[in-house]
């Protein structure tokens, strides 16, 4: 599995107790590091999981495809979600699960006072409240498929699925397990 912006790594814990075989996170923020070493130390899982501090979209190329890829709570954290998400699609081989805060007003507002916080504390940080369409339009046209859709108070999370050609050409999604 990759996890984009998986913070100190505590999806991929679960997916790898889970039987997830390997695990990639790409965080923008060297301060998880600490933290996630301690928990991979904790849960005796340090030779499943590499880690690597940079921006997604930036070094997409040296990173390697994984049948899932997760970005939880990370496309409201990034200016470019066309980029970001199109990046993550390209490297799902089966699925992409992402969360997202809904595109309504009361976001939108929250988004700029925030903001305006962060700015007043001359933090560089920036939320985004992206259209949907953008979001589901940019893992659509990487060929993957909203399979399952939910929300929370804050959240939508989507997951795709990648559509897989069955021979004589009809295409099919491959089955959740």
């Amino acid at each position: 599995m990759l996890e984009v912006g998986g913070g100190a790594g505590a999806i991929q814990l679960e997916l790898l107790k889970a039987g997830a075989a390997h695990a990639t996170n790409v965080e923008l923020s060297p301060e998880y590091e600490p933290f996630a070493s301690e928990l991979l130390r904790e849960a005796g899982l340090e030779a499943r999981v590499e880690r690597r501090l940079g921006d997604f979209v930036a070094a997409a190329e040296e990173i390697g495809t994984a049948d899932n890829v997760v970005l939880h709570r990370v496309v409201c954290c990034y200016p470019d979600p066309e980029a970001l998400v199109g990046a993550a699609a390209q490297h799902a081989r089966r699925r992409l699960v992402l969360s997202f805060p809904p595109d309504r007003a009361v976001f939108r507002a929250g988004s700029a006072v925030f903001n305006a916080f962060l700015a007043l504390t001359r933090t560089e940080f920036r939320t985004f409240v992206h259209p949907a369409a953008t979001i589901l339009g940019a893992a659509r046209s990487h060929g993957l498929e909203p399979a399952l859709e939910t929300r929370t108070r804050i959240w939508r999370i989507v997951g795709f699925e990648r559509a897989r050609q069955e021979e004589g050409g009809a295409g099919a999604l491959e089955p959740v397990v």
